[in-house]
C-alpha cells in the first residue's frame, strides 16, 4: 500500500500546484493582453456605464433595435443555449411565438424576410451582435418610433456595421443603441 499512496500523493502534489497556481497565472497573464485588460470594455453613454461591448443586452421598447433571443433572459452570470434541437414542439412554438411577435411590432415587414438570428438564441445566449440585414428589418420600426427619417436611422446602421476579413459582418446592437440616443439628444 506505501508503494501506491506515496507516489498518489506525490501526483497530487503536482497536480494542485499545475491546476491551482500555474494554470490561473497564465490564464490571468493572457486576460491581461486583452483589451481592458481582461475586465470586459464597457461602453458609457452620458459618462455612466450602459453595458458591455460583448454582452448582449434586453431591449423590448419600439425605439430600440433588438438583439437577439437568449436562452438564458441575458443573465451573464450563466451563459448557455437551451439544448433543445430544432424538431422539439416546444422550441418551435418558442421561435413562433417570436416570429409572431416581431411581425406585429414590425407592420410591414413578411415572414420571409425576419432572419433567423431574430427568432432563435445564440448558442451562448448572450451575442450581442446582428447582423446588418437584421438590424435593417427593424429600421422602419425605431424611424417611427423615434420621429426620424429612414435613411438617417439606415446610414447609423451602416456607419456601426463591422467589417471583418475573416466572418461575417456585424452590428453591436448596445453600441447602435447608444449612438441612436446620442443622435436624438443632439
Amino acid at each position: 500500500m506505501k508503494q501506491n499512496l506515496l507516489p498518489a500523493f506525490r501526483l497530487t502534489l503536482v497536480l494542485l500546484v499545475v491546476c491551482c497556481l500555474i494554470y490561473p497565472a497564465l490564464v490571468w497573464a493572457g486576460a491581461q493582453l486583452a483589451p481592458a485588460g481582461g475586465q470586459g470594455e464597457t461602453i458609457s453613454h452620458n459618462g455612466r456605464v450602459v453595458g458591455y461591448d460583448n454582452v448582449g443586452q434586453n431591449f423590448t421598447r419600439p425605439e430600440y433595435f433588438q438583439g437577439r433571443p437568449s436562452a438564458v433572459d441575458y443573465n451573464a452570470a450563466g451563459s448557455a443555449g437551451s439544448n433543445k434541437g430544432p424538431s422539439n414542439p416546444d422550441y418551435l412554438a418558442t421561435v413562433q411565438a417570436r416570429l409572431d411577435t416581431f411581425l406585429v411590432q414590425n407592420p410591414g415587414i413578411t415572414k420571409a424576410q425576419v432572419p433567423a438570428e431574430l427568432l432563435t438564441a445564440s448558442g451562448s445566449g448572450l451575442d450581442p451582435h446582428l447582423s446588418p440585414a437584421a438590424a435593417a428589418v427593424q429600421v422602419a420600426r425605431v424611424a417611427k418610433a423615434r420621429n426620424l427619417d429612414a435613411a438617417k436611422v439606415q446610414a447609423l446602421v451602416t456607419e456601426h456595421t463591422q467589417r471583418s476579413a475573416f466572418g461575417p459582418d456585424r452590428v453591436n446592437v448596445l453600441r447602435l443603441n447608444v449612438a441612436l440616443d446620442a443622435l436624438q439628444n443632439r
